[in-house]
C-alpha cells in the first residue's frame, strides 16, 4: 500500500440516481471510513471548518478514536465544509486513484442530499437557492432592495436576520435594475478587426450573479473581449445550480445542467468557445455538472468547450497574443487566488493575466476566503466565515492594496468585510473588483 498518490487526482461520477446512495447506513460506514483516515492523516488542518471540528470531535471523545463517536455529532462537520475542494485539489494524498478512494467534498454532498432528500432543507434555505426568480424580483425594486440590505441599516437587517437566517453583519450582493443581459441586447461594444485574435469567436455564460448583480464584471469582459478582436455573444439560460448543490438538491442541479447545455449547444456548433465569468460556475460547468449527468452528450461537448475568463484571456495571450494598448495602474492589486479557480487545476490564471500590466506590483493571496458562497452569509456561519477567512483578510490588509481583486465576487468582499474585522476599514478600498475589470481599466476600457 503506498503512503500518498503521485497520480493525477481523478473523480468518480456522483451516483445519486442510485438507491445505495441513500442507504443511511452505508452513508455512516464511509463517513467512518473517511474520517478514521482524516483523523490519522490531518494535512487539512488549516483549511475550512470541518476538519477541526472532525479533530476535535474525536480527539476529545472517551477513546480518543472513532468508535466512541456518535454518529449524531457527525452533522456540524457536514455543516461546516463550503464544497471548496481544497482538500482533495490541495491536500489529500488519498484521493483516487490511490486505494484509499477518499472524495471528502462529495461524501459531505452525500450527506446533504440524503438531508434533502428526507425534507430536512428548511423553507427559507430552498428559496434563497432560487437565483434567478430572486435577481428578477429584487432587480425590479434594487433602490429597495439594496436599502434594505445594507449592513447599515440596522432596522431591516434585523428583520432579515429573523426571517431568513442571514447574519445581519454579512455583506450582501447588490441588485441592479437592468440586467447583463438586457443591457448587451442595448449596446455592445465594436470588434477590433486589426487585433491578432481577431477571427476568434465565444459565447459569454452570464452567471446570476454578473446578470442581476454585477453587470460590470460582464461589461468588462466583453469590452476586453472586443478590443481583442472576439466575436463574443452573450446568453443567459439560468443558473449553473450550485446554490442547489450546496444543499443536496441534486436533481435540480441536473436539470439546470441539461438546461444549459442544451440550450449552449447551439453556440459551440457555430465553432464558439464558452467564457464563464465566474470561478464557480466555470467549475461547474466544467467539472461538476458532467460527474452528475455523465451521460449527457451536450454536457460532455459543454464542459470540453468551456473557458474560465481569465483563463481564455491568457490562452489570447499565448497562442495569439494580446492587443496592444496596456497601461501601468494607479497603484498595488492584492490578488486573491479564489478556491475555484484553483480547484480547477489550471494554475493561475488571475495572476497571469494580470502580469500583463506594465509594472504591476501584484501581491497574491492563495488561502480561503471563508465565505464558501450562501454558507458564509448566515448566521450560524458568518463569524466561522470571518474566522477562515482571516489569514486572506491579514494578507490583502499588509500589502495596503489600492485594488482589492478576486475571480469570486462574493470572496472579494467578504476579504474586505475580513479587513474590517482586523481593524483595517480605514486602509481598504470600497469595493472589491473581479481580475477582468482591473485588465480593462489597464486597457482604460
Amino acid at each position: 500500500m503506498k503512503e500518498g498518490s503521485l497520480d493525477a487526482p481523478v473523480r468518480h461520477n456522483v451516483l445519486w440516481q442510485e438507491e445505495e446512495f441513500y442507504d443511511e447506513e452505508k452513508l455512516d460506514e464511509e463517513l467512518r471510513r473517511v474520517f478514521d483516515i482524516c483523523h490519522g492523516c490531518r494535512r487539512c488542518f488549516n483549511l475550512c471548518d470541518s476538519f477541526p471540528k472532525l479533530f476535535d470531535l474525536i480527539d476529545e471523545s472517551d477513546s480518543g478514536e472513532l468508535d466512541s463517536v456518535e454518529s449524531a455529532d457527525f452533522k456540524p462537520i457536514v455543516d461546516a465544509c463550503t464544497l471548496c475542494d481544497m482538500c482533495f485539489l490541495t491536500k489529500c494524498p488519498y484521493v483516487p486513484p490511490h486505494e484509499f478512494n477518499l472524495d471528502f467534498p462529495h461524501l459531505m454532498l452525500r450527506y446533504r442530499a440524503i438531508e434533502f432528500k428526507k425534507g430536512e432543507v428548511g423553507l427559507t434555505t430552498k428559496e434563497l437557492t432560487k437565483t434567478d426568480r430572486n435577481g428578477k424580483l429584487l432587480g425590479a425594486v434594487s433602490p429597495l432592495a439594496n436599502w434594505a440590505s445594507d449592513t447599515s441599516n440596522s432596522l431591516t437587517r434585523g428583520a432579515l436576520e429573523m426571517t431568513t437566517k442571514v447574519h445581519r453583519e454579512a455583506a450582501l450582493p447588490k441588485f441592479h435594475k437592468n440586467s447583463f443581459v438586457s443591457l448587451t441586447e442595448k449596446h455592445k461594444p465594436d470588434i477590433n478587426k486589426a487585433a491578432p485574435a481577431f477571427g476568434r469567436k465565444a459565447a459569454i455564460y452570464a452567471t446570476c450573479f454578473v446578470n442581476y448583480n454585477n453587470p460590470d464584471i460582464g461589461n468588462s469582459a466583453l469590452s476586453v473581449l472586443a478590443l481583442n478582436g472576439v466575436d463574443t455573444q452573450v446568453a443567459y439560460p439560468s443558473c449553473c445550480g450550485m446554490p442547489q448543490l450546496e444543499h443536496g438538491n441534486i436533481e435540480e442541479v441536473a436539470a439546470a445542467a441539461k438546461k444549459v447545455a442544451g440550450e449552449l449547444k447551439t453556440f459551440i456548433d457555430e465553432g464558439r468557445d464558452i467564457i464563464a465569468l465566474t470561478p464557480s460556475c466555470a467549475l461547474m460547468l466544467k467539472f461538476e455538472w458532467p460527474l452528475i449527468v455523465p451521460d449527457d452528450a451536450d454536457v460532455k461537448a459543454l464542459a470540453a468547450s468551456t473557458y474560465d475568463i481569465d483563463e481564455y484571456v491568457v490562452d489570447i495571450a499565448k497562442k495569439e497574443g494580446l492587443t496592444p494598448g496596456l497601461k501601468p495602474l494607479d497603484g498595488n492589486v492584492a490578488l486573491h487566488q479564489a478556491c475555484h479557480s484553483r480547484a480547477q487545476n489550471f494554475g493561475q490564471k488571475s495572476a497571469e493575466m494580470l502580469n500583463f500590466i506594465p509594472d504591476l506590483s501584484l501581491n497574491v493571496i492563495e488561502r480561503c476566503s471563508g465565505h464558501g458562497g450562501s454558507w458564509g452569509m448566515m448566521k450560524d456561519n458568518f463569524k466561522t466565515a470571518i474566522k477562515v477567512g482571516k489569514p486572506a483578510a491579514r494578507q490583502a490588509s499588509k500589502a495596503n492594496p489600492k485594488y482589492v481583486v478576486s475571480g469570486c465576487p462574493l470572496a472579494g468582499e467578504h476579504i474586505l468585510q475580513g479587513i474590517d474585522f482586523l481593524g483595517g476599514s480605514d486602509k481598504r478600498p470600497k469595493n472589491a473588483n473581479h481580475p477582468i475589470e482591473i485588465l480593462a481599466k489597464a486597457y482604460n476600457l
